[in-house]
């Protein structure tokens, strides 16, 4: 508390309960299709949804209203998120929910993106890496905390109430950001002109397929992660969602760790992470056939798969320096999509061959996001030279 200012763990706390209305709807399926009167896979889709609208609203949301301070913003953001999730908390048919995913996934990626620009603004450069991280570890808590209770809730009172819970959430998180979170309006010299010029760079695109590709690795493997562990670790049922806490743990220091690396030196710790990652997600084709090493094998996935986010995060900001909002709300979207293109493949692989094969399929997904690392350093390092020349 001493090291960073209230507002970002006001921040992380608006972090946690978009976290947690993103990932709950996960244990809810079944209940949601119950009570809906439709298939299981029909409210999956709530999920795609979702994602949809996270990765093609949060841009848009950042360009309309680009002449807002950004406090503001946020204030707006998380309006629009109590009332996602507040039609969420009454919505009597499968339609008024889905128009609920949508309205409230609307202010997920120009939260984190904002948010962590404000966050990294709160502190010395050698800090802000790990600001932002603070600041994402509301996203991995909800995984810990805010999923297991939100779906627990919905369970024995009904999904309605774990929507108005997270409301409740959005609410204290606005109160927050309304007392502590500074104006800064400074800084608020941002034309549209500015951020679409961002649009030309391909340093943008680049560190932008770096996020997508390196990501989707993760989704790959672990969408299908109870069933790897029931088929082929043979972890009983009943012992899944032990395993997935501990995931959720990995993650936290995972996203800490990350930070950390990235103020130590931001271009290493990515290729540290994207040389490492992909080699060990492909050890665990073997880790995954002794139980208790998978028990342990997942926490190390997680506090791998993590440790990328806010680096990734952090690179989007700095190489858009002019235009960091909408190139910080494009890495979210770029998040989303590795996210859907990642379950998607593992799909793909499940169908055509065997679950344990995805350990051998998905590290190529992140040795693509490698691949577009090194070019982002060689476009780099050319640019200096230019610079240099002249």
């Amino acid at each position: 508390m001493k090291k960073y200012p209230l507002a970002i763990w006001i921040l992380s706390l608006g972090a946690f309960a978009i976290g947690m209305t993103e990932f709950v709807i996960m244990g809810l399926l079944p209940n949601i299709a119950r009570d809906l009167n439709v298939s299981v896979s029909d409210a999956g889709q709530l999920i795609t949804g979702y994602a949809l609208s996270v990765a093609i609203g949060g841009p848009i949301i950042v360009l309309a209203t680009y002449k807002l301070p950004r406090k503001n913003l946020l204030i707006l953001l998380m309006a629009i998120f109590i009332i996602g999730n507040g039609i969420g908390g009454i919505a009597p048919s499968y339609g008024l929910l889905m128009l609920s995913r949508v309205v409230a996934a609307l202010a997920h990626g120009s939260f984190f993106g904002i948010g962590s620009i404000l966050a990294a603004s709160m502190v010395p450069q050698h800090r802000k890496a790990s600001a932002m991280a603070l600041m994402f570890m509301g996203l991995t808590m909800s995984n810990i905390i805010g999923v297991p209770f939100g779906t627990f809730i919905g369970q024995i009172f009904g999904w309605k109430m774990t929507f108005i819970i997270i409301s409740v959430l959005g609410l204290l998180t606005l109160f927050g950001i309304i007392k502590v979170v500074p104006n800064q309006q400074e800084n608020q010299s941002i034309s549209i002109k500015s951020e679409l010029v961002v649009l030309k760079d391909i340093k943008l695109w680049l560190t932008l397929g770096i996020t997508l590709f390196g990501f989707s690795s993760v989704f790959a493997y672990f969408t299908y992660i109870s069933q790897i562990l029931t088929e082929v670790s043979h972890i009983d049922e009943k012992w899944i969602s032990f395993v997935l806490i501990l995931f959720g743990v990995g993650v936290t220091f995972g996203n800490i760790m990350g930070g950390k690396l990235a103020d130590w030196n931001l271009n290493k710790s990515l290729n540290i992470i994207f040389i490492v990652f992909p080699i060990y997600i492909f050890m665990m084709y073997f880790i995954q056939n002794y139980s208790l090493l998978m028990v342990f094998g997942i926490f190390i996935f997680g506090l791998f798969a993590f440790s990328m986010s806010p680096s990734l995060q952090y690179k989007s900001m700095v190489i858009s320096q002019d235009a960091p909002m909408l190139a910080s709300t494009m890495n979210q979207s770029a998040f989303n999509v590795g996210n859907a293109l990642g379950a998607f493949i593992g799909g793909m692989v499940v169908s055509q061959l065997e679950v344990k094969d995805l350990a051998l399929v998905a590290p190529f997904l992140t040795l693509i996001g490698f691949v577009f690392l090194v070019l982002e350093r060689i476009v780099t390092k050319r640019r200096a030279q230019a610079q240099l020349a002249e």
